[in-house]
């Protein structure tokens, strides 16, 4: 009995250490394929130091004559780019939910994660040849990649509703669209609203780089700034960026804060 008491059975290793190995070492692989050695990151603080010296002074008079402009036409670029998103997400949000629509559900959702596996600035390049130069691909661009992640927190949005008002509707004689109108859009449009603003904070950033591309924005500006060594209103183009970027920010959490309180 006592050496029975004494042999104590070894301890397996289990999911959550097999994860930790895994983990690290794919951290360790991808640290000496980048070449980050120690001797490089010590020295990068030095150099991050050297080059923001050359941004200062920003020029911030040509900030407001020349920048402005193109991050007015950023933001709109992002509102329209997410505009076009929630028309599209909004249906197929719905179709996407298994508990309304299970079979479709699952072509809505691989169409979702299509949509997502493709970042603006790479659509961007795609419909700069198709449409050409200008805000008009950049909106498409942004658009387009909205859908997916919109699709996806709609499609969860309405799974987690309560299914009593859908099923009284349906009781009472109502068809799947009265359902959908009266009993499902009144519980997820406030969440849903909630999250075209958040994906609206999220564009603007997006649309600040696709004028790289050609498809409009203040990137554009920023990128010929930078070409040319103007290192001085480079830099009132990323103050005046952030700042707004800043702003809408706040702006927008606030008025987010708000529909979900009700």
């Amino acid at each position: 009995m006592n050496d029975r008491l004494l042999l104590k059975p070894q301890r397996q290793i289990g999911w959550a250490s097999w994860t930790t190995f895994i983990v690290a070492g794919l951290f360790l692989v991808s640290v000496l394929a980048l070449d980050l050695s120690a001797e490089r990151l010590i020295r990068l603080p030095g150099q991050i130091l050297e080059v923001m010296s050359f941004f200062y002074p920003a020029d911030m008079a040509y900030g407001w004559s020349a920048v402005l402009p193109a991050i007015i036409e950023s933001i709109q670029i992002a509102w329209v780019g997410t505009i076009i998103a929630a028309l599209l997400s909004l249906p197929l949000a719905l179709f996407g939910a298994r508990t309304l629509f299970p079979r479709i559900a699952r072509v809505v959702k691989l169409i979702s994660a299509t949509a997502r596996a493709f970042p603006e600035i790479l659509l961007a390049i795609y419909f700069v040849p198709i449409v050409g130069l200008g805000p008009f691909a950049g909106a498409l661009a942004i658009g387009i990649s909205s859908v997916g992640m919109l699709t996806k927190l709609g499609a969860e949005v309405v799974e987690s509703i309560d299914m009593g008002p859908v099923e009284a509707v349906q009781a009472a004689g109502g068809s799947r669209l009265a359902a959908l109108r009266y009993a499902v859009l009144p519980q997820v449009l406030p969440e849903l609203v909630a999250h075209w603003l958040f994906r609206f904070e999220l564009n603007i950033r997006a649309s600040a780089v696709l004028g790289v591309v050609g498809a409009g924005g203040v990137g554009g500006v920023l990128l010929n700034t930078l070409r040319y060594q103007q290192f001085e209103k480079a830099a009132a183009v990323l103050v005046l960026t952030i700042l707004v970027v800043l702003v809408i920010d706040m702006a927008s959490g606030e008025i987010r804060r708000r529909i979900i309180r009700g």
